[in-house]
């Protein structure tokens, strides 16, 4: 057995802490769900102002909402995107933006409160202290990348936040739904995974990572808008204009081909990364980890219909159209579920690694 990998004393109220980290790695699912609305409707810059407090009243009257109003109506998204939009049609993605950022500060005070009242109530060992205020640190940085991010669409000519920080505060989002399970599983378990271990899922779900960030910059850019055939790329197996743009590392923040394509290709490489591991395997679900490995393939090959059934449906329906928001928000909900499964099954290897040392 390796001594980072140690089965620990179970906390009194371990079981406790386990499902409230369950309960807000739920909560981020949703805000990933509601997050990919918010972007699919074009809604992430109505609300212009960052106000942690003062912001969690919506508009309760008409000069409330007139107000508000005139304030998106002085932003390069209205002035050359959205020039005579109503005031009806500025509510309806007020409200979506309105409900991202609520429920962001619903998973504040989901973190903050019982960690205030496990803490005041001395039902936390010093272990627990720092991974928990880590935690709660974390969600509070989410809430400035968000900002940040959504600060960038206001700049002079943008119509549209920049990719990068959109791929920031996505990244940092999964990053936390990865976290949470973590450590919720280790509660639970009562048992201590190190994260430097190395083996087959730890691969799979480093993949998984770099391919949430590369959705997020096919967001960004909209590439997910054009090239919309397949298997080829613009009528081409390899793309024609790959590293068109200098210096070659714009290609892959700005080039919307390059940017699809890896996209891509990561999304093969991981499906058939799954798929020989699971005909390796058998199918089979002897235990915990196989058990989870299976449900992992098949949410990568539900996944991997989608996204391709998108490159078709989204040239027709493009969003705000309600089929393309629809497809979009299932294709970023089916990401973040395959991603807690590969944590899940990652977390799983590890412990039955650890049983045969």
């Amino acid at each position: 057995m390796k001594s980072s990998d140690l089965r620990i004393a179970r906390p009194r109220n371990g079981k406790t802490i386990a499902i409230w980290l369950y309960c807000v790695a739920f909560l981020v699912f949703l805000i990933i769900m509601v997050g990919g609305a918010t972007r699919l409707t074009n809604s992430g810059l109505s609300i212009v102002h960052w106000s942690p407090i003062s912001g969690v009243i919506p508009p309760l009257n008409a000069s409330d909402w007139q107000q508000e109003f005139e304030l998106y109506q002085k932003i390069p998204e209205y002035i050359l995107q959205n020039q005579g939009m109503n005031l009806a049609e500025f509510k309806r993605i007020f409200w979506w933006e309105w409900a991202h950022r609520l429920l962001g500060r619903v998973i504040g005070f989901a973190v903050l409160i019982p960690l205030l009242v496990l803490g005041l109530g001395k039902k936390l060992s010093t272990n627990d202290v720092a991974p928990l205020f880590i935690i709660t640190l974390l969600v509070g940085l989410q809430g400035l990348i968000g900002w940040w991010m959504v600060s960038s669409g206001l700049d002079a000519g943008r119509v549209d936040v920049a990719s990068y920080r959109l791929a920031a505060h996505l990244g940092m989002g999964f990053f936390l739904l990865g976290l949470l399970l973590k450590l919720a599983t280790e509660y639970w378990g009562a048992v201590k995974i190190s994260p430097l271990k190395s083996n087959f899922w730890t691969a799979i779900l480093s993949l998984v990572f770099i391919q949430v960030i590369l959705g997020a910059f096919t967001a960004g850019s909209h590439a997910g808008l054009v090239h919309n055939d397949w298997p080829k790329i613009d009528g081409h197996w390899l793309p024609q204009e790959y590293l068109r743009l200098q210096p070659i590392w714009e290609n892959f923040s700005q080039n919307t081909q390059t940017i699809q394509f890896n996209h891509r290709i990561m999304a093969y490489v991981i499906f058939g990364l799954l798929a020989f591991d699971r005909v390796k395997h058998r199918f089979n679900a002897s235990n915990a980890t196989q058990k989870t490995a299976n449900w992992a393939f098949f949410a990568c090959l539900a996944q991997v219909i989608l996204g391709i059934s998108l490159l078709s449906i989204f040239g027709k329906y493009t969003p705000p159209h309600v089929i393309g928001v629809n497809m979009g928000v299932a294709h970023q909900a089916l990401a973040a579920i395959f991603f807690g499964l590969v944590v899940l099954a990652w977390l799983s290897s590890h412990k039955s690694d650890k049983q045969h040392t």
